[in-house]
């Protein structure tokens, strides 16, 4: 009877638990709670955290894990061949065919959108969708603020190769300084893949954390006197504008960066329908079905590889402290750029605290300078101010992206 028992409970997915997986459990439950009770990016969370608990439970026919010869795990579809001889038509032998047969399961071939590149550009697709360059091109000199913020990607880049890690590496894991899910991904999936899932982990945490890490760093550098600063009201811009300002960027920053292009198209392309006015119907599909079907798998395709054995160890820990470290230094460069553009520009001063907004979280690190500053005048609107810096956050960290992947890859 004993026998029966040890028998079965060999045949279950009890036998298999590790405890890296019970740390990941724990992981998840505490990614779990900062998306449900603390509102913290649920639409991204929420599937990160689900497909990080099916990375780390016994499953069957979910996702196939290899270990490569360099010690990591990785997964992917496996394609196997099979040589298959019949009967010739004619008398002198057989015919031999090759079957090429891809097997895996589910999560192998719902992960091949992150591998083929899929899933990032499709996400820029639908944020040109819902934003408004309005903000941007009626005031364009905050483009200095999303380009100051950006420092953070080279100071981490210097950073990770200072610890250690390789040139590619170390550009892949700067680009969390962005605060770009997607380009991260993008960039990392170009010059480090086998540091995908802890490199896509720490941008999407981030971009999630973004009203914890953001707030402190505003108040320690600006005044009370800088967060009460008014702006004067934008002008309006009109649709002719928003759909040349599309087009011209699409040509320069191909031009300039053609590694970028798959990012910077797909976010001008959904920009460029919503403000034609003549694609509602396509405006809709790219705001609504697209993009959250996208984050969907995207999120679950992410969640999926912070399995346990790969997620726990010290080389993780080291890309999670320099992302926090990259976003930090990012935040912090956009405010002190708006502070040294307000010493030559008395007469229309920027609010500083907009210059955090310079990082690519959109709208979140918008809405974060708006709250703040309105714990200091309830009055003050900074919002659409915001959204100037963070249009331009989203353009700099793709050509940052695409300058990294075309200086070094190639």
């Amino acid at each position: 009877m004993l026998d029966s028992v040890t028998d079965f409970f060999k045949l279950t997915g009890f036998s298999m638990i590790t405890w890296q997986m019970l740390v990941m459990w724990g992981v998840v439950m505490l990614m779990f709670y900062l998306a449900i009770y603390k509102r913290f990016e649920p639409l991204l969370l929420v599937p990160i955290a689900f497909g990080a608990l099916v990375a780390n439970l016994p499953t069957r026919g979910i996702i196939t894990f290899q270990s490569q010869a360099d010690g990591t795990i990785s997964s992917g579809a496996i394609q196997m061949e099979a040589t298959v001889e019949t009967p010739s038509s004619n008398e002198e032998g057989h015919a031999t065919y090759h079957i090429h047969k891809v097997e895996g399961g589910l999560f192998d071939f719902i992960t091949q959108g992150v591998k083929l590149e899929l899933f990032p550009p499709l996400i820029f697709l639908g944020v040109g969708a819902l934003t408004d360059f309005g903000p941007l091109i009626a005031n364009p000199r905050v483009l200095l603020l999303g380009a100051a913020a950006q420092i953070g990607v080279f100071f981490t880049f210097l950073g990770a190769s200072f610890l250690g890690f390789s040139t590619l590496q170390s550009a892949s894991i700067g680009i969390i300084g962005g605060a770009d899910g997607p380009t991260a991904i993008f960039t990392s999936n170009k010059l480090a893949p086998e540091l995908l899932g802890p490199i896509a982990v720490a941008a999407y945490s981030y971009m999630a954390l973004v009203p914890l890490i953001q707030p402190p760093i505003m108040r320690l550098l600006t005044s009370v006197k800088e967060r009460k600063i008014r702006m004067k009201s934008l002008r309006n811009v009109t649709r002719l504008e928003k759909n040349v300002f599309a087009v011209v960027v699409t040509i320069v920053c191909v031009l300039l960066v053609p590694d970028a292009s798959p990012l910077i198209v797909m976010l001008m392309l959904g920009n460029f329908i919503r403000e034609c006015g003549v694609t509602d119907r396509l405006l809709k599909a790219a705001q609504n079905e697209i993009i959250n079907v996208v984050t969907i798998f995207l999120g679950v395709s992410v969640g999926i590889t912070m399995k346990g054995e790969r997620f726990l160890q010290v080389e993780t820990i080291k890309i999670i402290v320099l992302g926090v470290i990259a976003f930090s230094i990012s935040t912090a460069g956009g405010i002190i750029m708006a502070k040294l553009m307000n010493l030559f520009s008395k007469k229309n001063p920027i609010n500083p605290l907009i210059g955090s907004a310079g990082v690519s979280a959109v709208p979140m690190a918008a809405r974060v300078s708006h709250v703040e500053g309105q714990k200091y005048d309830p009055s003050n609107y900074l919002l659409m101010h915001a959204m100037g810096p963070n249009v331009a956050g989203v353009i700099g960290s793709a050509v940052v992206a695409g300058y990294f992947i075309s200086t070094l890859a190639n």
